[in-house]
């Protein structure tokens, strides 16, 4: 697109409903900071385009028609030349068994449709930069499931093992759902200290994403449950 800087995170917009095609273009597109570099209305051309454009971001409905937006997701997430491309999911359904279907794909992410614009715009941003976002409520439920789940490895209780003081202060607000700059406005230090430790984090309690680091927060006692029936 003309009048965008080079920089600008390239997004690939994907649902079976054109209005809510256009309607996602205007709301990203109207961000100078993002570009919309292609559409697609099905699971199975998803892949194509985003073969064809490697976006950075590929906004993904769930529910499609000749292949659904899980699937496509899965084929993303495991192609070696998409490993920039990061995949958030967009539904218009908050159950469990799409968000864990979705993050076991290997989405970066689950916004709920109904979001605020800004709120999709900065998802896309975060999501770029390598922070997984889900919707506050889906969060919760998410991390509820897995404690349900009972502890995953020995020692669940109290600060994770071969941590350092500075890594178990970012991992507690990782698990209160801070993005890096505001753990790097809140302990003082530099955007590249806290993607460091993070790297570092996912590293040594073997998680997949920031998702994990969230679990292994509650997991580990750093940030409480909320309240449950």
């Amino acid at each position: 697109m003309t009048g965008r800087p080079n920089s600008a995170v390239r997004v690939l917009v994907v649902d079976d409903q054109p209005l809510i095609r256009h309607s996602l273009r205007l709301v990203v597109g109207g961000a100078a900071d993002l570009a919309v570099v292609g559409e697609a209305g099905t699971g199975r051309e998803a892949v194509e385009r985003a073969l064809e454009l490697r976006p950075d971001v590929v906004l993904m409905d769930i529910r499609m028609t000749d292949g659904d937006g899980i699937e496509a997701t899965r084929q993303i997430a495991a192609r070696a030349e998409l490993g920039g491309t990061r995949v958030l999911v967009l539904s218009m359904f908050e159950l469990d068994e799409y968000v864990h279907a979705a993050l076991r794909a290997g989405a970066s992410g689950f916004l709920l449709k109904d979001a605020e614009p800004d709120r999709l715009v900065d998802a896309v941003r975060r999501t770029h930069a390598g922070e997984s976002l889900f919707a506050p409520s889906i969060l919760t439920r998410l991390v509820e499931h897995y404690l349900d789940r009972g502890p995953t490895h020995a020692g669940a209780a109290g600060t994770p093992p071969g941590l350092t003081a500075r890594e178990t202060e970012v991992l507690l607000h990782v698990g209160k759902g801070l993005s890096n700059t505001e753990i790097a406005r809140t302990l003082t230090i530099s955007m590249g200290t806290v993607k460091s430790h993070v790297g570092s984090l996912l590293a040594k309690l073997q998680a997949r994403d920031r998702a994990q680091l969230v679990i292994a927060a509650y997991e580990h006692g750093l940030v409480g449950p909320a309240a449950r029936p």
